[in-house]
């Protein structure tokens, strides 16, 4: 898709695919939206299963995937208040990659941690 007529780049920081990217790439962000892609969600439940992170990262990070249209929030106006969170046919689109991404991230964590360790011991990190 042509922006400004200029073809999106991700290498160009003034371009909406980079800050798309810089979005998706986030750790919280790809973790959320697995867990999302399991069905709608509240958000206690989100926070109890990603571990890790805080309030403030959690509300920070559904709210830009709200605003980018990844994410739909939708509230009840119930006492206490009821909020639930899912993700957009947009948001669904991501999550086989991301999934992927989650899935190599568990795959070579040993060899990661293998090269941290070597690295730190002052030896080239050859795994």
């Amino acid at each position: 898709m042509v922006t400004n007529g200029r073809p999106p780049n991700v290498f160009d920081a003034r371009c909406t695919s980079a800050r798309v990217l810089g979005l998706i790439a986030n750790k919280w962000t790809a973790l959320i939206i697995h867990k999302l892609a399991a069905g709608t969600k509240r958000y206690g439940e989100l926070q109890h299963a990603i571990g890790g992170v805080s309030q403030k990262m959690l509300t920070q990070t559904l709210r830009n995937l709200q605003r980018e249209g990844i994410v739909q929030r939708t509230s009840y106006p119930t006492v206490p208040p009821k909020v639930e969170y899912a993700l957009t046919p947009l948001g669904r689109t991501l999550v086989e990659p991301l999934r992927a991404l989650c899935r190599w991230a568990e795959e070579h964590s040993a060899e990661i941690e293998t090269a941290r360790r070597q690295t730190k011991a002052g030896q080239p990190a050859i795994v």
